[in-house]
């Protein structure tokens, strides 16, 4: 039996390591000991407390290991990866950190590994849609409209961190890019505030985050492209007065002799109240609109927690993960190098499975196509 070790034992990591260990041996790995109690007993998940931003540590760690899953913060992905790749590892990868990616394609080549990153649910099965229509028809437009909520609304910030949510924070400073008339265009996150309506969630609000990612760079040639965020109205606002007064600045402050940075000073703050409560649902809602000279296509996605507690956001970031990590580990997708989860998506064999994949586990996609020349 292939060996797994899944690194953090978040939300999102602990619904990894249960949906890889009915197929493989697994061991999940956390700092946070009482993140490693919360693993289901009945998975049979081998748990290691290890301090995984120490690289020296790592590389013994997952040695071991026929592929290692990065589900760590943001801050710590990066250096997480390329420990990995340095190992000689093959990696699936959900961390959202702000380094390029592909600043270590020369290093996976030469070790041989394949290393798929960005694979969640938004930068991750939105670019595998976009990789699968592309490989048929180069395509023109692309635009993801995503978001992860609480399904009741609960003043003031109507809103719960259903992942990282110092990688949500990054979201709302990070600026966002965007393509428009062929051109690479920079704004600032929050920005560009626009309502939509949905019959299973009414009206949201989206805004600019650096959603984007790796699509600006593998696919040049469209014209349009944008992610954007979804939140319940007025979120936006109230995080640019929050980040327009400097309360995500991460320059330290010295108050009464103490240095502290604004950032954590709000996180310590803000953590506790975005946490889901026990038994509280969420919702996954996604719309990803796509054209080439076969038409118009858009996906939507609507998911919530299931009966088991497992939450919607996590349902859906892990099992796109553990679709492309099945792939990896039964030679389906074998491509050395970087490969951001479009380069699954352009295979229609691996494209086939991972749909089918995720429709097992009740995450389901509606498609609608116009079938028309697109000039």
């Amino acid at each position: 039996m292939k060996k797994v070790i899944v690194l953090g034992a978040g939300l999102i990591g602990r619904t990894i390591a249960s949906d890889l260990s009915r197929r493989y041996a697994v061991t999940s790995a956390d700092i946070q000991q009482s993140s490693l109690n919360l693993l289901n007993k009945a998975d049979n998940i081998k748990t290691v407390q290890s301090d995984l931003s120490d690289s020296e540590e790592l590389a013994s760690l997952i040695a071991p290991f026929d592929l290692v899953i990065g589900a760590v913060p943001g801050f710590m992905g990066y250096a997480v990866l390329k420990t990995a790749i340095t190992a000689g590892k093959n990696v699936t990868d959900i961390s959202f950190f702000p380094e390029d990616p592909f600043e270590l394609n020369t290093l996976a080549e030469s070790k041989g590994v394949t290393a798929v990153v960005d694979c969640g649910v938004a930068p991750g099965l939105c670019n595998i849609l976009a990789g699968f229509h592309n490989q048929k028809s180069p395509l023109s437009f692309y635009e993801c409209l995503v978001g992860g909520l609480p399904q009741v609304r609960e003043w003031p910030f109507e809103y719960k961190a259903v992942f990282s949510p110092s990688d949500v924070l990054e979201e709302y400073t990070r600026p966002a890019r965007y393509v428009e008339s062929g051109q690479l265009v920079v704004r600032e996150a929050l920005s560009d505030v626009e309502l939509i309506s949905f019959p299973e969630t009414g009206t949201l609000e989206s805004f600019n985050t650096d959603g984007l990612r790796s699509l600006a760079i593998t696919l040049p040639h469209v014209n349009y492209m944008k992610e954007k965020t979804l939140r319940y109205p007025g979120h936006a606002d109230l995080m640019r007065i929050f980040r327009e007064c400097g309360f995500f600045s991460k320059q330290p402050k010295s108050i009464k002799g103490s240095e502290i940075s604004p950032l954590e000073f709000t996180s310590a703050l803000l953590f506790p109240q975005w946490k889901l409560k026990e038994g509280e649902r969420d919702f996954t809602v996604m719309q990803v609109k796509l054209k080439n000279k076969e038409g118009h296509h858009t996906y939507f996605l609507y998911d919530t927690m299931d009966n088991y507690g497992v939450t919607s956001m996590a349902r859906t970031t892990a099992y796109t993960c553990t679709a492309v990590a099945d792939l990896i580990l039964n030679g389906t997708f074998s491509r050395k190098g970087i490969s951001p989860p479009e380069y699954a998506g352009a295979d229609p064999d691996c494209f086939n499975r991972i749909i089918s994949y995720l429709n097992e586990r009740g995450v389901t996609l509606r498609k609608e196509s116009i079938h028309q020349p697109v000039h």
